[in-house]
């Protein structure tokens, strides 16, 4: 396993592993002791980051979520406790009542929400100190300052330590930052996106936004990061949910004048070094000039070992010019 650094403050920055394991649907769709299992390889590995949110997986049981982060919980008493890991949850699209959704029914952003759901989700885990927490989406029916404050105060009182934005708009994420540097004030360190090598289109309207997918990692955040290289970029469903492997549930929304010369591209840098698709797509990630962390999920210890691999497979520079020139 390699590591990098997240977070720009020696006080309260932490060393990860490059690959991070996402525990969505731990607890529910996959059973207790599948899980386990695969959280017990992940750390037999030298994994160490490992993400999950307080509405995960809500749209499994009808309910509200937190399934993910009871199931973490067990599984972090289990082995005696979080020492050595870093564990990442978010909030603020936990729906309010269960059989609801986020999109219309989301907790939301108010300091009230930021303090009290961070509360549950430590009891959840069993942790005094959540190491990193993220705004899961957007909330504009709050003021971004009374956003901004409520994460800081969590980490002035030592219940959080980094702070992160998920599905944000970059000059979202800007004002908050500029907000909480004027203040004084800690600000978000880390950026959780969807990124892979297969683009996909920003252009569709969502139930999220009718301005399109604000949760792609697109031109104006990719931009943003390389101008604020302190950042760290954590690229969630960077396999496409098995559509590399199965480009036929690729869907409409990939369906880009790009992507047929871009997954032959892949198969050929697969076939010349031996490995996966999806090892390509993960290796392609790991050594590119934007430093982004993938974020894997794995309903099986098979799943989880062909990630692991990808650790270790270094594409040549003219492998790496091979996938990025195909348009």
């Amino acid at each position: 396993m390699r590591y990098r650094t997240i977070g720009a403050d020696p006080a309260t920055q932490r060393q990860v592993s490059v690959l991070s394991l996402g525990a969505m649907l731990f607890g529910t769709a996959t059973d207790e002791a599948t899980s386990y299992a695969i959280l017990d390889r992940y750390v037999a590995a030298g994994g160490t980051f490992i993400d999950t949110s307080d509405n995960y997986a809500f749209w499994q049981n009808g309910g509200q979520g937190g399934e993910s982060e009871e199931l973490l919980g067990r599984w972090l008493r289990n082995r005696g406790g979080s020492a050595g890991l870093v564990i990442a949850t978010k909030l603020g699209a936990r729906p309010l009542a269960p059989g609801t959704s986020y999109v219309d029914n989301p907790e939301g952003l108010s300091a009230k929400v930021i303090r009290e759901s961070a509360e549950r989700s430590r009891e959840r885990l069993g942790m005094d100190r959540l190491d990193l927490l993220y705004a899961h989406i957007e909330d504009r029916t709050v003021p971004l300052q009374e956003t901004v404050a409520g994460f800081a105060d969590l980490v002035a009182e030592g219940t959080v330590g980094l702070l992160g934005a998920s599905n944000h708009r970059a000059w979202r994420v800007e004002r908050a930052r500029a907000i909480a540097a004027a203040a004084g004030l800690p600000g978000y360190e880390v950026l959780q996106y969807h990124r892979s090598y297969l683009p996909g289109r920003i252009d569709v309207p969502t139930e999220l936004d009718p301005d399109g997918d604000v949760g792609w990692a697109g031109p104006d955040l990719v931009s943003y990061l390389r101008a604020e290289p302190r950042l760290s970029l954590v690229a969630y469903s960077p396999l496409l949910k098995g559509g590399y492997v199965r480009p036929e549930r690729l869907g409409p929304g990939y369906d880009l004048p790009s992507a047929p010369a871009r997954l032959a591209a892949l198969r050929e840098v697969a076939a010349q070094t031996g490995a996966t698709v999806n090892q390509v797509v993960l290796a392609w990630l790991l050594g590119g000039d934007l430093p982004t962390i993938p974020l894997v999920g794995a309903s099986s210890v098979a799943q989880l070992d062909e990630s692991l691999a990808a650790v270790d497979l270094e594409l040549t520079a003219e492998q790496r010019a091979r996938l990025d020139a195909a348009h």
